[in-house]
């Protein structure tokens, strides 16, 4: 449970960012490299690379190298365990306004 928990708050606090969003949007298109991700930002290549170590520890990118191109691709496991927690809250809500649209009419 802690462990989920853990998980959880790695996942929502890195998705916190809109560049790592952004970044995430991309790789889930297609798997990029490093430099092609870079390339898309006003930022540093460093700053780049601090956004992936970040997504890489939520889990939710891999990297992997193909001869000196580092490629980064979506990894939707960590994904889905966000949206199953999420979930929860939406049928609560689905609930409430149902509830309400039968109060209404």
């Amino acid at each position: 449970m802690v462990e989920y928990t853990l998980q959880l708050d790695t996942v929502f606090a890195s998705l916190s960012d809109p560049t790592r969003r952004d970044i995430l949007a991309r790789v889930a298109r297609a798997e990029l490299s490093v430099g092609e991700l870079a390339a898309n930002y006003n930022v540093t290549f460093a700053a780049i690379s601090k956004h992936l170590k970040v997504l890489e520890h939520a889990r939710l990118i891999v990297k992997r190298k193909e001869g000196k191109k580092h490629l980064v691709s979506l990894a939707p496991d960590a994904l889905r365990s966000a949206d199953e927690y999420l979930e929860q809250y939406r049928q609560m809500w689905q609930s409430r306004y149902d509830k309400l649209e039968t109060l209404i009419t």
